[in-house]
């Protein structure tokens, strides 16, 4: 038993051994030795106990072999005894041999029979320990099929997920390779065309497709429909002007920014939840919209009232001397007044949710400043006139003023053209200067040689500058620049300007070529 020990813990020590390392190996190797081992411990048992029934059956047959020897010492003596002695002895003998033959065949009998019994009895010990061994074995055998089984399962779960991934990325691999292919193939610029396409047509169906509405000059593009607004915007002020009587006209109050208008059309367009449509191209549909927002964020108002202002008047004296009198009069005026929602007031006006709201904010982020300038001046254009129409209607002067820094508001005809300058990039590039007061641009473009006089036909883009004759404040004439505009175009002879801060709004004049009050030209080295 003690050897039998020592192999099933040499046995134990093989099952752990760091090689077997598969869980159904170890499951098989624990259960086979095991089973092994008892059924060598039984089969050791059973041999003991063969080899004792044998010896105990030699010791016999050793004393039988004794007895004999005896009994032929006994005849021995008998021959010398006598004849009769001899029979009697004989006799004795024979009946002692075979009483003796007897006991021999008896003995030899009952070692066989438990030689032959105990070789049984261990053979069905052996038989049932091999077949208790074999029930383990194949017991520790299903056992490790099943542990093989689930840990298949496993491995077939984890392959498929494994195989599903190669499968993507093989596919990513095909549609890689087919791209380099069609590139080699020189269909480059058609794979590049998809891909821009596929990347615009995800952005082009949210608000931020705003970014994208460019189109055609003949077509309704989002600067055609920005100029149609601001001419609605212009005839409702003129409507006003024509139907009230007044002496003097005061203009308070601003429009709101295009990009704020802008911005707000497109979420509200582009996330509504019961119509929601594509923000990158325009309808008559979408202007609708477009105006019902400006309209819904804008308020025009007026009031007239009487003052008492004073007047100036020049005459000459006896001694041919400029006398000027002062006189109090009582005027009518005309005050016009637009008010503009602010963004964050407009939010609540539509009731946006936080989504739309953020996405609004992100319009409306300064990183976008280039963008909108694609949108309302067109894509990659950077034509100070295409700005400078866009503002037409704007009254009061905000953002331009305060864009350049000032508090309150100033004359802001300088800012004006400063602005649509800045816009764009105009500034940065020393193109044109940033100036508050006409006289310092003047001064400007004179010192580089870029100077003309009133006599001279401008080109569009070219900055004008007047030199009032008694308009508002001005005074005479005297050689010094009172205002400042932006030359839209020259027609038979007529020069067509866009000025701000003429009556206090944004407006489109004309003038024929040398007009008295045109002091001169700074021509922008574009």
């Amino acid at each position: 038993m003690k050897q039998g020990f020592e192999r099933s813990k040499d046995q134990f020590r093989s099952v752990v051994d760091e090689r077997q390392t598969a869980p159904e190996e170890y499951g098989q190797d624990k259960m086979k030795n095991a089973s092994e081992g008892i059924a060598c411990d039984t089969l050791d048992a059973s041999k003991k106990a063969v080899r004792k029934t044998y010896d105990g059956g030699k010791r016999l047959v050793e004393q039988i072999k004794q007895k004999r020897q005896n009994a032929d010492s006994i005849k021995q003596t008998a021959k010398s005894t006598g004849k009769q002695s001899f029979k009697t002895m004989k006799k004795s003998i024979k009946t002692a041999g075979e009483s003796t033959h007897k006991s021999l065949k008896t003995a030899e009998n009952s070692a066989r029979t438990t030689i032959k019994t105990t070789a049984k009895s261990s053979e069905i010990a052996l038989k049932t320990s091999k077949k208790a061994a074999k029930a383990s074995a194949k017991a520790a055998k299903k056992s490790a099929q099943a542990a093989k089984k689930a840990a298949e399962a496993a491995s077939k779960t984890a392959k498929a997920a494994i195989k599903a991934m190669v499968v993507a990325v093989k596919a990513i691999a095909a549609g890689l390779k087919s791209l380099i292919v069609a590139i080699a193939a020189g269909g480059w610029v058609a794979i590049i065309i998809i891909v821009v396409i596929t990347m615009v047509a995800l952005i082009v169906g949210s608000c931020f497709g705003i970014f994208y509405s460019f189109g055609d000059s003949d077509d309704l593009t989002m600067q055609t429909a920005i100029r149609d607004i601001n001419s609605e915007y212009q005839a409702k002020i003129e409507e006003i002007k024509n139907s009230t009587p007044y002496d003097l006209l005061e203009l308070k109050g601003s429009r709101a920014r295009w990009q704020e208008v802008l911005a707000l059309y497109a979420i509200k367009t582009a996330t509504d939840p019961e119509n929601a449509r594509e923000v990158a191209t325009m309808d008559e549909d979408k202007l609708d919209i477009l105006k019902s927002v400006f309209w819904d964020m804008h308020e025009i108002t007026n009031t007239t009232e009487t003052r008492a202002v004073k007047e100036y008047t020049k005459s000459l004296d006896a001694n041919g001397e400029i006398v000027v009198t002062e006189t109090e009069v009582s005027k009518t005026v005309l005050c016009i007044t637009v008010k503009h929602l602010s963004v964050d007031e407009m939010k609540s006006k539509y009731g946006f949710n936080d989504s739309q709201k953020a996405q609004l904010d992100e319009l409306l982020s300064d990183d976008k400043a280039k963008l909108w300038s694609g949108v309302l001046y067109g894509a990659g254009n950077d034509d100070i006139v295409t700005v400078a129409k866009t503002q037409l209607g704007n009254i009061g002067g905000q953002p331009y003023w305060s864009w350049y820094g000032f508090e309150s508001r100033v004359e802001w005809c300088s800012c004006f053209v400063s602005w649509c300058a800045n816009e764009c990039g105009y500034i940065d590039a020393g193109v044109i200067p940033k100036f508050s007061a006409c006289r310092n641009a003047v001064k400007w473009f004179t010192e580089r040689g870029q100077w003309q006089d009133r006599t001279y036909t401008p080109q569009p883009g070219d900055i004008v500058f007047y030199d009032w004759d008694n308009r508002g404040s001005a005074g005479a004439q005297d050689g010094l620049a009172d205002h400042v505009g932006i030359v839209e175009k020259v027609v038979d002879g007529k020069i067509f300007a866009i000025e701000g801060n003429f009556d206090d709004q944004c407006t489109e004049r004309t003038y024929p070529i040398g007009h008295y009050e045109v002091l001169g030209f700074g021509v922008p080295n574009y």
